[in-house]
């Protein structure tokens, strides 16, 4: 353990701190620690499947409100709790025959529900909803944390808001020092996206809010009728129920544009570009040749599941390399608007990232 104390740990202090670096892999002792730092009301930054969490105690509303002002968040966007144990949602939400249903077939892993939640749970967490968003993460790391933390853990991504989420805890480390309490380093996030978070309307029905690793398809195999929500496709909720709805989210300090044409006419458009302007091209692995240091790749073309492990990870490296060099812009392909596979999850996080800026080709 690494350890940088100083006596505004698990206090309401807004001065900058001094944080706790907890390194890869975690001890008990020193996750005791961490869940000691939630207990009285401070934050801590743990690793997920997903990205990774910026936690306080959810019961404790001086400490979520620490989450807003570490981050920089606007509190009408809701949190999501985070428990060891799906049955653990029973202490702060009503929970539903759907619920443990979605709960059987994906938690632990990177679905949150959202449900009707007691009064138990601050107004602060849920943005002044009477719902709340409930997710059991199955990264190891953060399974144990929870466990030893006693009571539910408000957590949104850990990074500045509006910057792309972190899935690595160098991103944390850039964004969170200083400002909350201890950071557990678990390594790099295996999914890359935040969870996918859906809404029951019905016995059989539900809605998704914000696309993710739980597909559409995956979701249809267990509740009979699964649409996508109006936002979910990266359009602005004024009054929204899951965070990722509102605002512009992920985005690099560079301007990102979408290129919207045929994968050969982007690769020549940019190519073009590079000749009269300092570009960064977000690519496929294949595309990737002639734009030597200036390619950030996702992945194969046809590897979905890279494309959404690496999106956040190169939206970083745009921003490190703009540390040194100017970066006139970033380009990017636009992404498939589909509802099935990751397509939908991709789309909602460019689609944002970019601020809905698309040239069409």
């Amino acid at each position: 353990m690494s350890s940088i104390f100083d006596d505004s740990i698990g206090t309401k202090s807004h001065e900058k701190k001094k944080t706790l670096v907890i390194s890869a892999p975690a001890r008990e002792d020193e996750l005791t620690v961490a869940s000691h730092i939630i207990q009285n009301g401070g934050l801590v930054v743990f690793p997920t499947e997903t990205v990774y969490g910026l936690g306080a105690n959810a019961y404790d509303a001086s400490a979520v409100t620490g989450i807003f002002k570490a981050k920089g968040r606007p509190s009408d966007n809701p949190l999501i709790v985070h428990v060891s144990k799906p049955e653990d949602a029973e202490n702060f939400a009503y929970t539903t025959t759907l619920f443990y249903k979605l709960a059987k077939a994906f938690m632990p892993g990177p679905l949150t529900v959202i449900l009707k939640k007691r009064s138990n749970i601050p107004a602060s967490v849920t943005a002044g909803l009477d719902t709340v968003g409930v997710r059991c993460p199955s990264h190891e790391t953060a399974h144990r944390l929870l466990s030893l933390c006693k009571v539910p853990v408000a957590a949104p991504s850990a990074n500045l808001s509006g910057r792309p989420s972190p899935t690595k805890v160098t991103h944390v480390i850039e964004d969170m020092n200083g400002r909350v309490d201890a950071i557990i380093d678990g390594g790099e996030c295996e999914y890359g996206l935040e969870s996918t978070v859906v809404l029951p309307t019905g016995e059989d029905s539900l809605k998704i809010l914000r696309p993710g690793a739980v597909t559409a398809d995956a979701l249809r195999c267990v509740c009979g009728d699964v649409t996508l929500a109006d936002g979910a496709d990266g359009s602005d909720i004024e009054k929204p129920l899951s965070p990722g709805m509102k605002y512009k989210h992920y985005a690099p300090r560079s301007p990102l544009i979408l290129l919207d044409g045929k994968r050969e006419d982007v690769v020549t458009f940019v190519a073009s570009e590079m000749k009269q302007k300092s570009c960064l091209f977000i690519c496929y692995d294949e595309d990737a040749a002639p734009f030597g240091d200036r390619a950030l790749t996702l992945g194969r073309a046809s590897d979905e599941a890279s494309h959404a492990h690496r999106l956040f990870d190169c939206l970083r490296c745009a921003d490190e390399i703009g540390e040194t060099k100017r970066i006139d812009v970033i380009y990017t392909y636009m992404p498939a608007k589909g509802e099935d596979g990751l397509s939908p999850a991709i789309y909602n996080r460019l689609i944002r990232a970019a601020g809905h800026t698309v040239m069409k080709l």
